[in-house]
């Protein structure tokens, strides 16, 4: 069992790996600013309310929490859109940040640093699926402030000899099947929550972004994978960590594209509503199609999505979003 400093611990993916992570035994503190964050998500783990680009006040979380054996950092902006408009911002809390809690982390003799990365890095890719060695080419400032964390801790690893890992997370989505926690964006920017809430009534109606993509339906291609089993390889990733190893950037997604209008029916389907969509044209910043390659990491940990199907994935977030809105 490790003592482990979780950042962004009540955000979406932050609190499913906190989860899995205290399923597994290690003790877990949760450090977050609650800008996007919702307390309840943390459960009964120690929370405490900081920035990571707070110097003091994340040097004090170590002082008084720890020490740590390991830091899993989830705490970063993350809408594509938004970061168009506002980068600066975006370097700011995604880049400054990161530096802050790296080097106050490595003070205190942390050795083993995960990141929660994206395939935002690889821009618009020259083939799919994609796999870690092909070019890293970001075209808007979050895939961009993402390959600047990466490299940040490559360079800390030959300098300090940090174990780091950063998972390339292609989209992520569904909720843990047990309840208590989901996706919970205000206001929601992903597909698969925004039209549940057009399915709930609780938008007047879903905007497909983009209809002439050069793909089968012309709608977006994506790769969903469900937030439990990115959950599960984070436990597995971090342990690697604690054990000596160090793992650089890896993908996990399932290797199987869903248009954005195949996900739509899937959504119809299992809510048995039918939905209003508005078609608008594409956003900067969205290529046509995403897919892993996640076989480092399925053969490196003998890994595999378990809950993935598209079905499953829309289904527990149906389920999370009338237990979050009581509907």
């Amino acid at each position: 069992m490790a003592t482990l400093l979780v950042t962004g611990g009540a955000g979406y993916v932050g609190s499913h790996a906190l989860r899995a992570l205290r399923g597994a035994g290690h003790a877990v503190v949760v450090l977050d600013d609650l800008r996007a964050g919702h307390a309840f998500l943390a459960g009964d783990a120690p929370l405490v309310r900081c920035d990571v680009a707070d110097a003091a006040g994340v040097a004090a979380v170590f002082r008084e929490h720890g020490p740590f054996e390991g830091v899993l950092h989830f705490a970063a902006s993350l809408s594509v859109p938004e970061s168009v408009e506002k980068p600066l911002l975006y370097y700011r809390n995604n880049v400054a940040g990161s530096a802050v809690l790296l080097d106050t982390a490595l003070a205190h003799g942390v050795g083993a640093f995960l990141l929660s990365s994206s395939c935002a890095v690889y821009g618009i890719p020259e083939r799919v699926p994609i796999h870690e060695r092909m070019p890293l080419a970001p075209i808007h400032p979050y895939g961009a402030s993402k390959q600047m964390v990466e490299r940040i801790l490559a360079d800390a690893e030959a300098a300090h000899g940090l174990r780091w890992a950063a998972l390339r997370y292609f989209n992520a989505a569904g909720a843990d099947p047990e309840g208590g926690i989901g996706e919970c964006h205000e206001p929601e920017i992903h597909l698969i929550p925004s039209a549940l809430e057009a399915a709930a009534g609780l938008r007047e109606a879903l905007t497909l972004f983009g209809t002439d993509y050069p793909t089968p339906d012309g709608s977006c291609i994506r790769d969903y994978i469900h937030v439990c089993d990115l959950a599960d390889a984070h436990v597995l990733a971090m342990e690697a960590l604690l054990a000596g190893r160090s793992l650089g950037p890896r993908n996990l997604g399932t290797g199987k594209g869903h248009s954005n209008r195949e996900v739509l029916d899937c959504v119809a389907t299992v809510t048995g509503k039918t939905l209003a969509v508005r078609e608008a044209g594409r956003r900067a910043g969205d290529p046509a199609e995403l897919v892993a390659d996640a076989s480092e990491f399925r053969e490196d940990f003998s890994w595999a999505p378990r809950h993935s199907d598209l079905e499953t994935i829309v289904a527990t977030a149906w389920r999370w979003l009338r237990e979050w809105r009581q509907l």
